[in-house]
């Protein structure tokens, strides 16, 4: 996952509503730690709306990142948050769904693991596809780099359809993560979990919004807030207990980017501009990795393996894992045994990729986030 300032434990500030809507909070942990967080919105009626929202909250509430290509979950442990482990002793889960032949639904590095034989029926990547119509030309393009199929809802929204014909929403996907993220609070709290507060992208709109909402409603959970990433970062870099200044958080994720101003007096945040892009991030640079990896095999043994999924599923993997370790190293193997086969036999995959090529195949897509950079520059003065 490509990230300039991804944080999964203060779950922060701001009340829902639209990104252009300016919003001041004060002190956020009491949010986790069972009390309001008294809100100073610009507008009234919003403080009357989201004060009575919290007021009565009862038992635990937990912090949840509901991550395009990877989920958390944090608790407050006094005034201090703690990200808790999954299952699997890892701190951040896989965002990936997948069904199995027997009917059975894997959640996280379980789904994830078992992709490369059961792409049709792995989910991942659909928060990139929530709230959002099926028609959108970001869809249709977003589609081709997809293993599952994307259908039209009857709605005229984007949903998802394995290989077994059966039909999700991309709320549902998102409901099994949190179903996960709810589990994992529960197992280290020793007791159930209802309330809940879940980061969104800064540049999500209210039906985006409103979808993640639902998805954690599905999974069972009362949401508190459905919170900005950009200011949650904020705050989990401890920038409200420093000097009164004006900061900028660049958040290049999984499936989206940010960019939000913030300007802090006296531990109160004042979301002065955000701005971005709801389509682009590390999922982008992967499948830039792919298609490159696509034409190399291509140019080398002649063969186009575009429609073979597990070959697909592999290579996708493969740049995922490129990309990480381009990011400490100046060059890397990618390995392939059996990638596929054709009448002469099978085919391997061997070729070294540099960082100096990461960065020429990527150079668009960082030139992407400058123009909202500067859009939200301009906006905050």
């Amino acid at each position: 996952m490509l990230t300039a300032t991804r944080v999964i434990s203060r779950k922060a500030l701001e009340c829902s509503g639209l990104s252009s809507d300016i919003y001041t909070q004060r002190n956020f942990s009491s949010i986790l730690r069972n009390t309001a967080a008294p809100t100073v919105p610009i507008y009234q009626q919003h403080a009357i709306q989201y004060r009575n929202k919290s007021e009565g909250v009862r038992g635990a509430v937990i912090g949840i990142d509901l991550g395009t290509t990877n989920s958390c979950v944090a608790v407050m442990e006094g005034k201090t948050p703690k990200v808790v482990e999954n299952t699997e002793g890892s701190r951040t889960t896989p965002s990936h769904v997948a069904f199995s032949k027997e009917g059975e639904r894997l959640v996280g590095m379980p789904a994830k693991r078992q992709a490369v034989t059961n792409s049709g029926n792995t989910f991942y990547a659909t928060k990139r596809l929530i709230g959002r119509r099926f028609d959108d030309p970001e869809v249709q393009k977003d589609m081709k780099n997809l293993s599952y199929k994307v259908v039209r809802a009857s709605n005229g929204d984007a949903w998802v359809q394995g290989s077994d014909g059966k039909v999700y929403s991309p709320s549902q996907i998102g409901a099994f993560v949190l179903m996960k993220m709810k589990e994992t609070a529960e197992a280290y709290l020793n007791t159930s979990v209802k309330n809940a507060v879940i980061t969104v992208p800064a540049y999500f709109n209210d039906s985006q919004r409103q979808a993640t909402k639902d998805a954690g409603q599905i999974s069972g959970l009362n949401v508190l807030r459905v919170i900005n990433e950009p200011t949650a970062a904020a705050l989990a870099y401890g920038m409200d207990k420093t000097d009164d200044k004006i900061i900028a958080v660049y958040d290049l994720g999984g499936g989206t980017f940010d960019i939000s101003v913030l300007e802090i007096q006296k531990g109160v945040f004042e979301v002065k501009s955000t701005n971005g892009d709801t389509l682009l991030g590390g999922e982008d640079f992967d499948n830039v990795i792919v298609n490159f990896l696509v034409d190399e095999f291509k140019r080398d043994q002649g063969i186009d393996i575009r429609k073979d999924a597990m070959a697909m599923q592999r290579l996708k993997e493969a740049a995922e894992k490129a990309k990480i370790e381009l990011s400490g190293s100046l060059q890397t193997d990618i390995n392939l045994p059996y990638l596929t086969m054709d009448a002469s036999g099978p085919k391997h995959m061997n070729l070294k990729m540099t960082r100096s090529k990461l960065e020429s195949l990527v150079g668009d897509l960082i030139k992407r986030t400058v123009a909202p950079c500067q859009r939200a520059l301009q906006d905050a003065e």
